[in-house]
């Protein structure tokens, strides 16, 4: 099973090239690798030039932002399944995609999603919390319940049917995706009960509390795009599930 990961990065010269290690280090045999550059001017090209032949395909040019230079990436992209790797994020482990793709083989499902540690930016052998997972039914996403979105793993044809990242939807652009495919159009997903990503703090969507509102305004859009009942309710439970986290 081929599968073909997409980093999107702009002036991220501090971690670029840990996350291509990270995916270089991956047993797996069979990775694609695109890298989507908005045109960084810090050194994170000339790092990138380092690494080429690990990479299986690089642009750089400006962008409308994250989630247009990933569908930028999903585009491209020639395998049977795609995941994402931000650029200033790791893989947990060296068997992460091989996992993922036996899940993909056994189950015959179409995304697979699994465990997520928050780390300190700038100290990543300190986990500050812990995003764990569990196999979920629909009505969880009426609960505020939802895959974190940097261990999901989605076939292709998902993104060819059912359509690519919104970006009238702005930092909750993942929020509407996770709620289309899963909510709307009940797609066959199985949770991996395994730490999948590290994903360092201070993120597009979480940190200052101007972030935090105004990803709550474009998360209420979205539920109330896809006629999830009682939007405010499902937000506050969504909030509440992330003190979980940090116990």
């Amino acid at each position: 099973m081929k599968i073909s990961i997409v980093t999107v990065v702009f002036n991220g010269l501090e971690f670029i090239e840990d996350c291509i290690l990270s995916l270089a280090a991956q047993d797996h045999l069979t990775i694609e690798h695109i890298v989507i550059d908005g045109g960084s001017t810090d050194g994170t090209i000339e790092v990138i030039h380092k690494y080429l032949k690990q990479i299986s395909y690089f642009c750089s040019e400006k962008d409308q932002g994250l989630y247009d230079a990933l569908n930028k990436g999903i585009a491209v992209a020639t395998g049977e399944v795609l995941g994402i790797l931000h650029a200033d994020d790791c893989f947990a482990d060296w068997g992460v995609l091989s996992a993922v793709a036996d899940c993909f083989n056994v189950n015959q499902c179409e995304a697979v999603y699994g465990n997520l540690n928050f780390i300190q930016r700038h100290s990543p052998a300190m986990s500050r919390r812990k995003w764990v997972s569990k196999v979920y039914s629909r009505k969880d996403l009426r609960r505020g319940w939802m895959p974190a979105h940097p261990t999901l793993f989605l076939k292709k044809e998902l993104f060819l049917s059912l359509g690519g990242y919104l970006l009238n939807y702005g930092s909750s652009a993942d929020y509407e995706l996770i709620l289309r495919y899963f909510y709307r159009y009940r797609i066959h997903a199985v949770f991996l009960d395994r730490v999948l990503v590290n994903m360092k703090l201070g993120g597009l969507s979480n940190g200052s509390f101007r972030k935090r509102s105004r990803a709550a305004v474009y998360d209420y859009k979205a539920l109330s795009t896809h006629e999830v009942p009682y939007p405010f309710l499902v937000l506050l439970l969504k909030r509440v599930r992330k003190v979980r986290q940090f116990f």
